[in-house]
């Protein structure tokens, strides 16, 4: 009599592979596009200066869509948070578009914003489609949007495992780790080669000669760690702060970014340095690792990028804070005597994994940028970084999932 074998655990498999592929290649050409056109309005607004006055304008523009066509969209990513918590409907399509103008926008006219929060809305608004078309459980379509998550993350940074890592952690689902993993590592993966396949980018640092691993550099990092872990609480409670006083005083939602923009441009016209703290601020950021930076440059730029994210700018939050670290870990060098560009790399990790509350993908972060040699103390970094930031980050709706002091 012959018998019948069935092998569930391979169609399991194969179904997350197509799944994953298809996240993948969604998220990643979002990527690639979002990057190559983020390129030319940074390319821009570099060339016409005069730019800047329009950003109240564009603040409003944006402003108006959302409130226009938004629908919920306006929550970003603590929306997708949400949504792994406790599934409700399907992400909009519409939050890929609208987040993809609104961050270009602010980019071409000048704000202080990131760029990972645009790559992870676009990756889970576009894979959640798949849940409705393939119309999958809730622990499905809760993967499929967690592996977007991690695919926009990969992509746009070029960090592939750290993405899949900061997907599962920055939700922080109890019990989901295992069975995401996979998606999340295939997404990422797919997404990271496609962006670079279709002729995006990423920068690239170089965090030079590392102290030999030794008990006084680690101390020492660690000592680094708690500074980095003051500075990301600071970034959260900036951002915080500036929201409930835009929130108090302008009640109509359209004129924060009206008000936000003006004093933006202010600040622009007569600040003589203003240009290094607009838009993602990458040159200073390479200058950390190669050059010299300005004692203040990591608090400016937390300020600026506080306030225009609380104003209504849209973008994200992570390029500011590896611009924050870094700059900070290169002005805390010599007093540590520690190699400038070795603390900033561990500073760009840090404040990152306490302002995110995610202490292990930004170690991996810090691994995939800058060498495995960097893993030890970017470990201790991270960690020191994470206890020292406090119980709140920049995504409102994560739980952590064990206490944490403050």
């Amino acid at each position: 009599m012959a018998h019948q074998f069935k092998y569930p655990i391979f169609a399991t498999l194969l179904k997350w592979f197509a799944l994953s592929c298809l996240i993948g290649v969604l998220a990643g050409a979002a990527s690639a596009a979002f990057l190559l056109a983020l390129d030319a309005v940074t390319q821009w607004r570099g060339q016409y200066r005069w730019l800047i006055w329009l950003l109240p304008v564009a603040g409003f523009a944006v402003a108006w869509l959302y409130r226009r066509f938004g629908a919920g969209s306006d929550a970003g990513i603590n929306l997708l948070i949400n949504e792994t918590r406790v599934p409700t409907k399907t992400i909009p399509l519409r939050m890929a578009p609208l987040v993809l103008f609104g961050t270009l926008a602010s980019h071409l006219f000048g704000a202080s914003v990131g760029r990972e929060g645009t790559a992870v809305q676009m990756g889970s608004a576009l894979s959640d489609q798949l849940s409705k078309l393939f119309k999958v459980s809730d622990h499905t379509r809760t993967v499929i949007i967690t592996a977007g998550m991690a695919a926009g993350f990969a992509s746009v940074f070029g960090t592939p495992v750290a993405g899949a890592i900061w997907g599962i952690e920055v939700v922080a689902i109890g019990g989901m780790a295992a069975s995401a993993l996979l998606p999340c590592l295939l997404s990422a993966v797919v997404a990271h080669f496609v962006t670079l396949g279709l002729g995006a980018h990423h920068m690239h640092y170089a965090a030079g000669a590392m102290p030999a691993l030794g008990w006084l550099p680690l101390l020492l990092v660690a000592v680094a760690g708690v500074a980095f872990g003051l500075a990301a609480r600071a970034f959260s409670g900036a951002i915080r702060g500036f929201s409930s006083l835009f929130k108090r005083w302008v009640s109509n939602s359209l004129l924060r970014p009206v008000i936000g923009g003006v004093a933006i441009v202010i600040f622009a016209m007569t600040v003589s340095s203003a240009d290094r703290y607009l838009g993602l601020g990458l040159p200073v950021l390479q200058q950390a690792f190669s050059g010299q930076v300005a004692p203040q440059d990591f608090l400016v730029k937390l300020v600026m990028t506080a306030w225009s994210i609380a104003s209504g700018f849209k973008g994200g939050e992570v390029t500011p804070l590896f611009f924050v670290g870094a700059t900070l870990g290169h002005v805390l060098a010599p007093l540590l005597q520690l190699p400038p560009p070795f603390l900033a790399a561990v500073g760009l990790a840090a404040v990152f994994a306490g302002a995110s509350n995610t202490p292990l993908a930004s170690t991996i972060i810090a691994i995939e940028l800058f060498g495995f040699d960097i893993a030890a103390y970017a470990a201790v970094g991270c960690a020191v970084s994470y206890l020292v930031s406090g119980r709140h980050g920049i995504y409102a709706a994560q739980r952590l999932l064990y206490p944490k002091p403050g």
